[in-house]
C-alpha cells in the first residue's frame, strides 16, 4: 500500500510540496529517533525507517506524513520520475534544516552550517540511489546483528571510541590517503570505503569491516591507472592492509573488505583482477569477499555466502 494512501489520510496532500494547511502536532522522542535515523543515513525510504524504529509501515507513514509537512524532514525531487508508474514505491525521506535545527539544540554534532534543503533539491537520482543502496546493506546488517544478540557499531560509533581518529578528521575518518605502487610508479590515493561498520561477538574482538557498493558502472580495469577501477581499489586496500593503515588509525590487527556488486558475473570479473594482483595464498588475498545484490537479497550481509578469491563461502557471523 502506497505512502499517500496509509499517511495521507482522505484528504490528500500533496507528494512533493509541504501543505499550507499542515495540522499542528507535537514532535516526539519517536519523532525525534525517526530524525536521527535519516539525518545518519542521509536518505532512507519509508520501509527503512519502519524497520529501525520496528513500526508497521502504516504508523510509520503517518509520522514521517507529519514530519515532512512539518519541514523536519524532505522528499527529494529526484524521485518524482517513480511516480505515477511506481505510485505504490516506497517514499524516500532525507533530513531538511528544521530536523537539523532540532537535533543541534539537542546537543548533536556536525550538523551546523549546512543548508539542507538546498543540497536536497540538488541531489541528483544515481546519487540518491547509491546512498538508498548503501543504506540497503547498513539497515539488514545492523537487523541481523541485533536478531543474533549482537552489537552492531557503524563508523560514528567506531570513532567515538577514539578521540584523536575524531579530532584529526572531522569530515569522514575513513576517508584515507594510501601510496600504491604500480608499474614501477607510486601513486597517492584516495581510500573512502562506502560503509565501516563492526560487529562485537562479545567474546574476543569485534569483527571490523569495510564495505564497497558497486553499481556495475566502474571499470574493472583501465589503462590508465590515475582513473578510478576495482582494480585501483583493490590495489589500495591491499597496500592499506600491507602498511598496517588501519591498524595504526584505528586499532584494527583484522578486518575484512566486502564488496557488494550487481550479478554474479561482476564479481567474477573482480575474483579473477584479484587473482591477477594477488594470487589465492599470497598475502593480503584472503582480505576480500564478493556477493551480488541477489545473493544479499536471499539471505541479509551478516549470514549470507559471501566468494573469497579462491572461490570458498564465507559468512560473516559464526555459525
Amino acid at each position: 500500500m502506497s505512502d499517500r494512501a496509509t499517511a495521507e489520510g482522505v484528504t490528500r496532500r500533496p507528494r512533493f510540496r509541504r501543505a499550507s494547511d499542515a495540522p499542528a502536532f507535537r514532535v516526539t522522542n519517536d519523532d525525534i529517533e525517526i530524525i536521527r535515523h535519516i539525518a545518519r543515513h542521509r536518505f532512507l525510504r519509508s520501509t527503512h525507517v519502519a524497520a529501525l524504529v520496528v513500526r508497521s509501515i502504516d504508523r510509520t507513514n503517518d509520522r514521517l506524513c507529519h514530519l515532512y509537512h512539518a519541514g523536519y524532514i524532505d522528499r527529494p525531487r529526484a524521485q518524482l520520475d517513480y511516480y505515477p508508474t511506481n505510485g505504490s514505491a516506497p517514499i524516500v525521506y532525507a533530513l531538511a534544516d528544521r530536523g537539523a535545527q532540532l537535533l543541534r539544540e539537542r546537543g548533536e554534532i556536525g550538523l551546523s552550517g549546512i543548508d539542507w534543503g538546498r543540497k536536497n533539491l540538488e541531489a541528483g537520482r544515481p546519487f540518491i540511489e547509491h546512498q538508498l543502496e548503501i543504506a540497503d546493506f547498513e539497515v539488514a546488517a545492523q537487523l541481523s546483528a541485533e536478531h543474533s544478540g549482537y552489537h552492531y557499531a557503524n563508523a560514528e560509533d567506531i570513532v567515538s571510541e577514539l578521540p584523536a581518529v575524531a579530532d584529526a578528521n572531522r569530515g569522514n575518518p575513513f576517508a584515507l590517503r594510501v601510496t600504491v605502487s604500480h608499474q614501477g610508479a607510486r601513486r597517492e590515493i584516495g581510500l573512502v570505503p562506502d560503509i565501516a561498520f563492526a560487529i562485537d561477538l562479545r567474546k574476543g574482538a569485534p569483527r571490523n569491516f569495510l564495505t564497497e557498493i558497486d553499481r556495475g558502472t566502474m571499470p574493472i580495469t583501465r589503462a590508465d591507472f590515475s582513473q578510478t577501477s576495482i582494480e585501483r581499489k583493490l590495489r589500495s586496500y591491499l597496500s592499506a592492509h600491507t602498511s598496517r593503515l588501519f591498524e595504526r588509525t584505528f586499532g584494527w590487527k583484522h578486518f575484512r573488505v566486502l564488496f557488494v556488486t550487481s550479478d554474479d558475473n561482476r564479481v567474477r570479473s573482480m575474483i579473477e583482477a584479484l587473482q591477477s594482483i594477488q594470487p589465492p595464498g599470497a598475502a593480503g588475498s584472503s582480505l576480500f569477499l564478493f556477493a551480488s545484490r541477489d545473493t544479499l537479497h536471499a539471505a541479509d550481509p551478516l549470514t549470507a555466502a559471501w566468494r573469497g578469491v579462491d572461490g570458498s563461502l564465507w559468512r560473516l557471523l559464526p555459525q
